[in-house]
């Protein structure tokens, strides 16, 4: 259960944070409509397994000693993430977001899985703490990795379409204030995993 609430919240937190990809989410649905944006939105589900695959290979190859280094850099990353995301939450604006890029693709699903692939922050990410994660739910067993996945994409891509849905119909359901508040929340989870993977590395070498 706490591997499948860890997806869930990182998932969350990835979803909804300022990035190349949601900037892209906002800006299609803007100019062409819910279905662009959607279609950029799975852009993660398309992209993400030789990334996943990667991260686990170079993690899987690290000795003890520097296993406990990436977990430590991982928890001082989210934490860093935790405090920009805050940071750019006294001020966000959807609008912001979507002059970011105006330009015009003929393939919004394409276009996403570049931006998404070519992104640093998906790789950064799993090298440094989805894939520690991953690992140990794993080795608990299959499926309280299978779990972490799950709830990690559910929310990741989850929250990016709905986020798309209430920007299509007239931001009804989201103005800049929610937008704050959502990632002021995300700010604040993130930064509670990132204490749990400092009690992690703090374990490992109490052991």
């Amino acid at each position: 259960m706490i591997h499948l609430l860890s997806g869930l919240t990182l998932g969350f937190a990835a979803g909804v944070s300022p990035g190349p990809l949601m900037t892209l989410v906002i800006t299609r649905t803007l100019e062409r409509g819910l279905g662009a944006g959607l279609r950029v939105a799975i852009a993660p589900l398309l992209t993400d397994l030789p990334i996943i695959a990667l991260s686990l290979l170079v993690f899987a190859a690290l000795p003890p000693m520097l296993e406990l280094v990436l977990t430590l850099g991982g928890a001082c990353f989210v934490l860093y993430l935790a405090w920009e995301i805050a940071r750019q939450a006294r001020h966000a604006h959807l609008a912001d977001l979507a002059q970011m890029k105006r330009q015009r693709v003929s393939a919004d699903i394409w276009q996403g899985m570049v931006v998404n692939f070519l992104s640093p922050h998906p790789w950064l990410f799993w090298i440094s703490v989805a894939a520690p994660i991953l690992t140990r739910a794993w080795q608990s067993t299959p499926w309280s990795g299978f779990g972490f996945l799950a709830g990690f994409y559910a929310t990741l891509v989850g929250s990016k379409m709905l986020i798309a849905v209430a920007i299509a119909s007239g931001r009804r359901f989201l103005n800049d204030r929610w937008y704050r508040r959502i990632l002021l929340a995300s700010a604040l989870l993130l930064a509670f995993f990132a204490f749990r993977l400092f009690w992690q590395a703090l374990e490992t070498v109490l052991r």
